[in-house]
């Protein structure tokens, strides 16, 4: 028999591919997603086997009842855009802060102790000075708002754990990318290029290279560090081996569209070639700590590029000419 789960977020992007990955290995799933930026059609494939409640993970007494007789809460629910935590910094911190501590309460507060699963971000890190980088780097220093909520976060997750007596995790995510992502360079070059097939606007200075992995590779990384878990808490990177830059995405995605003689503008927001205030212009993650439990990941940087523009391609009707 499996576990009982809560997966926040669940009906998002990660979310829902968990979410169909745990429901497969025979778990019993509760989703809980206020739909904000989720969508039931992500769940459309295992909605009849999962309990869904919509619900916003600040609503304390809905997320208590939630909580009280899981064994695993996997916390995926976010305000996940790095350039709009410029812009409203506050709900990045009631969504990502307060959201993140809403649940620990619960568990707090709860009988159960539940395993806790933390979704972080590449993003606490900033602009590291050793790359690839490694858990233990420090001091971490994130340039947005958005890898500041992470970092909070996740310093609360190590406090409730070691304070009230559970395991917690925190998984921090290198680029995820795959089916059903509506957000990130993908959906951002696609989307323009249908607009107009001729040019293509790059934000930045087509230079920035980071790390980028399917969401595929994902799940099977995240299980597998749930089930590995030993101490009260701990950290762990999820990412690819390689890094890929902009400008090589590009030429990637005009390939898949079947666009040829595509003009590439190139559109720095400073001096530094960054494309956005918070833009980390180097990422890539050590995954050696991940790599010892067993786990590597299956695709690169620029396959898992190549297969997610396929499959958004697929999902949005394209048609190459």
């Amino acid at each position: 028999m499996g576990n009982k789960i809560l997966v926040t977020g669940g009906a998002g992007f990660i979310g829902s591919h968990l979410t169909s990955s745990l429901v497969k290995d025979g778990h019993n799933v509760v989703v809980v997603d206020d739909l904000s930026s989720g969508s039931m059609a992500n769940l459309e494939e295992v909605l009849t086997d999962v309990e869904f409640i919509t619900c916003d993970i600040l609503n304390k007494e809905a997320i208590r009842s939630v909580v009280k007789d899981v064994d695993v809460v996997f916390h995926l629910a976010a305000a996940p855009e790095v350039k709009e935590s410029y812009i409203i910094p506050e709900k990045f911190w009631k969504v990502n802060v307060e959201g993140a501590r809403s649940l620990l309460e619960a568990i707090r507060e709860g009988s159960s102790s539940p395993i806790f699963v933390f979704f972080s971000s590449s993003t606490v890190y900033g602009e590291a000075l050793e790359v690839p980088t490694k858990e233990t780097y420090g001091p971490l220093r994130p340039i947005s708002v958005y890898g500041a909520s992470k970092l909070a976060a996740e310093a609360m997750t190590s406090a409730y754990a070691y304070s009230y007596g559970f395991k917690a995790v925190s998984v921090r995510l290198g680029n995820i990318v795959g089916r059903r992502s509506r957000h990130g360079i993908l959906f951002d070059f696609v989307n323009k290029l249908r607009a107009n097939p001729k040019k293509l606007e790059i934000l930045g200075n087509g230079r920035q290279s980071k790390s980028y992995l399917h969401v595929s590779d994902c799940v099977s990384s995240v299980k597998l560090i749930w089930r590995s878990l030993s101490e009260p808490y701990d950290v762990y990177n999820i990412g690819s081996e390689d890094r890929i830059s902009v400008d090589e995405i590009a030429m990637v995605v005009t390939e898949e569209m079947g666009l040829e003689g595509v003009e590439l503008v190139r559109i720095p927001s400073g001096p530094d070639g960054a494309g956005w205030v918070g833009d980390v212009k180097i990422m890539q993650l050590d995954i050696t700590k991940l790599k010892k439990l067993g786990w590597t990941p299956v695709k690169n940087s620029k396959e898992s590029i190549r297969l997610a523009v396929r499959e958004l391609l697929s999902e949005t009707g394209w048609s190459s000419k």
